[in-house]
Order: structure tokens, then sequence, then C-alpha cells
């Protein structure tokens, strides 16, 4: 199910995601399963797993915008004055 966006200016969805998350999501999953089938490594599709969940958006907002934000805030924009008195 395709849902058109409100406003032109929103980018589009499909179901939870945004469609660049699903496209991504897709080519990692056919590199994970490669990986797992051919090698028995399972590493790639856990990380797959990861970076479905965090992109989930509800109300346009998902985990890993967030997560990206904080992390902005706490190591990048942040400023401390060491300076005594």
């Amino acid at each position: 199910m395709y849902i058109y966006p409100d406003n032109l200016k929103s980018k589009a969805t499909l179901w939870l995601w945004q469609l660049k998350d699903i496209g991504i999501t897709g080519v990692c999953a056919v590199v994970s399963i490669l990986a797992l089938t051919q090698a028995g490594f399972y590493l790639p599709i856990l990380l797959t797993a990861v970076y479905a969940f965090l992109t989930i958006r509800f109300e346009d907002t998902s985990i890993l915008d967030f997560m990206n934000c904080a992390c902005r805030f706490f190591f990048r924009k942040q400023r401390y004055d060491w300076r005594l008195g």
C-alpha cells in the first residue's frame, strides 16, 4: 500500500518506512541472505534487522533520527567553558 504524502514536500512512505530505507533494507537483506547461506555468517542479517527497526517512522520521526540528533547535541554542538571563576 503506497501512501502519498499529505503535502508535496514530505517524503513518500511505504508502510512504516521511507522508500529510501526500504531500498537500503532490501539490498542489505539480499547481501545478508547470501552471506548466511554461503558462509554461515549471521552478523549482516542482524545488522539489517537492527537498521530496519531503527528506521521505522511514526509521525515523520524515526529512532535513527532521534539518535542522530542526540549524538550531534552531546558530542558536537555542546561546548563547555572549563575556566575557573
